[in-house]
């Protein structure tokens, strides 16, 4: 895919970021990404070329959850959520594409103060890009989606589809047997973009969680 040109470009050596469009946002994570699907809601598409060779996304969210920063005093501005990873072969590290991502983004939204993300076991991730970048590693979070017409649901896809997550909304028009269900937990990690974040929610640290290990 042929590279969007911007004033906004960054360029390290044979790597370049820079803004991407809905479009080639999509083929990447239909195709290089284990989920087949883009996020739902807001989203900041960040494309990556190596060599001029489009080779993947990074995709930060704010998504329907407006409560995203509340636990760390931060307004919706403030916080986002790392989606996607998206890239096909490449050279570069993942861990230094997502470093210079973070700069980019920031850069772009001056009011960001902390990125948000997991990783989920069930797909055999523990977060080691997140690692390599020094990542804040608060545990495992419990999640729940919701079952709905036979498929399991992200509260936010559901959102986004029906402007709605309430359970007896979608049992009366949608789905009579629609329901919450557990999920099982997925690792969360915090990347602080000021020194004043990481002040404040570096107490919250707990040791990495190691390859094939379960969270509790």
């Amino acid at each position: 895919m042929k590279r969007k040109q911007s004033f906004a470009l960054i360029v390290v050596m044979n790597l370049h970021l820079d803004w991407c469009s809905h479009k080639a946002a999509k083929y990447a994570v239909e195709h290089w990404h284990y989920s087949g699907c883009m996020p739902v809601g807001k989203t900041f598409k960040i494309g990556v070329w190596e060599d001029g060779k489009f080779i993947g996304v990074i995709i930060y969210s704010r998504g329907a959850n407006r409560n995203l920063g509340g636990p760390y005093g931060l307004g919706q501005d403030e916080c986002c959520e790392l989606t996607r990873v998206a890239m096909r072969d490449h050279k570069t590290p993942v861990s230094k594409m997502m470093a210079i991502s973070f700069k980019f983004l920031k850069k772009h939204n001056p009011n960001l103060r902390l990125i948000i993300s997991y990783a989920d076991p069930q797909q055999g991730h523990h977060g080691g890009i997140y690692q390599a970048t020094n990542w804040i590693y608060v545990g495992a979070s419990k999640m729940r989606n919701i079952l709905c017409k036979g498929k399991i649901y992200h509260p936010k896809s559901l959102y986004s589809k029906y402007k709605t997550q309430a359970v007896p909304w979608l049992q009366k028009h949608v789905d009579p047997n629609a329901k919450w269900i557990d999920v099982p937990a997925k690792h969360k990690y915090l990347m602080p973009l000021d020194n004043d974040m990481r002040k404040q929610i570096a107490p919250l640290h707990r040791p990495y969680p190691k390859r094939n290990l379960q969270p509790d």
